[in-house]
């Protein structure tokens, strides 16, 4: 018997909210609440709000992210604050709200599902000079085995995708200026694509993910697994 999804997603702009919901209302119920996920209140309040509607939540995405890049003799305090405040700081207080209902939708045969967005800035170390968001996401792949083995036994697994270069607002200077030579240099020979992610979330959130937990998955081509010194 196949359940009917219902969708909530959050980003701090309003406008960005109403149209990713207008594109993805023809695959279901969607609602969209705009926070800044960035500030404990915000993430609270969403949680509230997502717990109105059902006392259980079967998947959790944690995506929304921030990047700083800056040379070192003049990266600034507030490069660190936040992107530590996004990055890590939020998937924790996203998990502290929603943790009933996390552990109230999984059971041993089919566990509630946290899916946390690294990086693989996290795994290899980039050329370009993101000091704060190379440790945030480094933070959230450690932070993404610790809730693995304590959630693990309340029936809710936790594990995290670590994305390569892919087309998004975040990445899109860089792609516009070396998304050629990036592309060149992966072992596939290509940036990648959205359902390549897509594909490797779906996964985690099947049953065929269900017996795994604790797991960094690095979607990036081969980039940084395969990288050799020079």
């Amino acid at each position: 018997m196949s359940r009917h999804a219902e969708i909530t997603i959050s980003s701090r702009n309003a406008d960005t909210c109403a149209q990713a919901r207008h594109l993805l209302s023809e695959f279901g119920d969607v609602r969209a609440i705009p926070a800044d996920l960035s500030r404990h209140d915000e993430c609270q309040r969403l949680a509230d709000l997502v717990e109105v509607d059902s006392e259980r939540l079967d998947i959790l995405i944690n995506n929304a992210g921030a990047m700083w890049r800056e040379p070192l003799e003049t990266f600034p305090d507030e490069a660190w604050d936040s992107v530590i405040d996004l990055n890590i700081k939020s998937p924790f207080w996203l998990v502290q709200a929603l943790l009933p209902a996390l552990c109230g939708a999984g059971t041993a045969d089919d566990p509630a599902r946290i899916i946390n967005i690294g990086s693989i800035a996290a795994i290899h170390v980039a050329e370009s000079p993101n000091y704060s968001y190379a440790s945030s996401k480094a933070a959230l792949h450690q932070l993404t085995r610790v809730f693995a083995r304590e959630l693990g036994p309340r029936h809710v697994t936790v594990n995290a995708v670590a994305p390569g270069p892919f087309p998004s607002q975040m990445m899109a200077s860089t792609l516009d200026a070396i998304g050629d030579t990036i592309a060149a240099k992966a072992p596939l020979r290509r940036l990648g694509r959205h359902d390549d992610m897509a594909g490797t979330a779906v996964f985690l959130a099947s049953r065929a993910g269900s017996y795994l937990t604790g797991t960094i998955i690095p979607v990036d081509g081969g980039i940084a697994t395969t990288a050799t010194g020079t």
